[in-house]
């Protein structure tokens, strides 16, 4: 099992309701009532598609964290 150690964020202010992230990885982001983005949960396993939908994200409004470090969007 792998252990839980990234984070996962979505800027509200920055979300412009895309649905991009939740097209690519239901199961980590979803859009509330507002059509902005939320995780689903704050803490995840390391998982590659997190990083993808960070990356993907027009407004950059997610932001991955592995403990304090940010690894995503990537450069």
């Amino acid at each position: 099992m792998t252990p839980v150690s990234w984070t996962t964020e979505v800027d509200r202010d920055l979300c412009m309701g895309s649905g991009m992230c939740a097209g690519m990885a239901s199961d980590l982001y979803a859009l509330d009532d507002e059509d902005r983005a939320r995780p689903v949960r704050a803490h995840i396993a390391p998982d590659e598609r997190a990083l993808d939908a960070a990356d993907s994200c027009p407004a950059s409004a997610i932001v991955v964290r592995d403990g304090d470090m940010p690894i995503g969007p990537r450069p």
